[in-house]
């Protein structure tokens, strides 16, 4: 790496602000011990503004049903999650088969009802620790038979470190595929329509774009990110 130096300029003949850019090696990623033995989600709310995707990764298992994690992600990183995570199922299925679905109560003829996201996040713990979220710029996604995990990442110079890692069973995760690729597109669509709004001199609406993507209890989506590492085996 460079001394920050403009070339053909000597050292200290040239003042004021000087930059560098940091490129990173494909990610290999410390792993702190507060975030080594990871959290298991059962469901996850993707809701997405004009900067941010934000992953609520839910635990509904107890009562009453909590976020267990909040992950916060630049946008562009949510369609390399989607092909990185798409590629890892990929090699799942060639190595295991296809992904079982999950099971479904046999006294449940029908899903329940989805309930919109204010009734949902009426009947969620949001801890004060965890409603401001983890950011994270880049994902690592590993797998073994039974389940998957994905290490949200910060790239930040010196030395990327995973903030959150997250395990989703494996019949989840095609689910968690489809919804967060639904995502993406309806983001898109936003997108698309505020530039066709700017372009025929109507106000852009400031607001933010909200997608929701609720499961049943027993079919739950789920949300990951990009700029990831496919692998059989999760990795530190």
């Amino acid at each position: 790496m460079g001394d920050g130096v403009v070339p053909g300029d000597a050292a200290g003949e040239r003042e004021g602000p000087q930059s560098q850019e940091v490129q990173h090696q494909q990610l290999s990623a410390l792993v702190p011990d507060h975030v080594a033995s990871g959290v298991f989600s059962t469901g996850a709310v993707v809701l997405n503004g004009q900067q941010e995707f934000i992953l609520d990764f839910l635990l509904r298992m107890t009562r009453p049903h909590r976020v267990a994690a909040r992950v916060v992600l630049p946008p562009p990183v949510v369609p390399r999650m989607i092909g990185a995570l798409r590629e890892n199922l990929g090699n799942y299925e060639t190595r295991f088969g296809p992904v079982q679905p999950a099971p479904q109560p046999l006294d449940q003829l029908s899903p329940p009802p989805q309930p919109s996201p204010q009734e949902l996040y009426d009947e969620l713990k949001l801890d004060d620790e965890t409603i401001s979220g983890t950011y994270a710029n880049a994902v690592m996604v590993g797998h073994t038979g039974t389940e998957f995990s994905f290490d949200f990442i910060t790239t930040f110079f010196p030395r990327s470190s995973v903030a959150v890692r997250v395990f989703l069973a494996a019949p989840n995760v095609p689910r968690f595929l489809e919804s967060l690729t639904h995502s993406w597109q309806q983001y898109q669509r936003k997108l698309d329509a505020a530039r066709q709004r700017l372009a025929d001199g109507s106000p852009e609406s400031t607001g933010p774009v909200r997608t929701e993507n609720l499961e049943d209890e027993n079919d739950e989506g789920l949300d990951a990110d990009a700029g990831a590492r496919t692998g059989d085996e999760p990795g530190d």
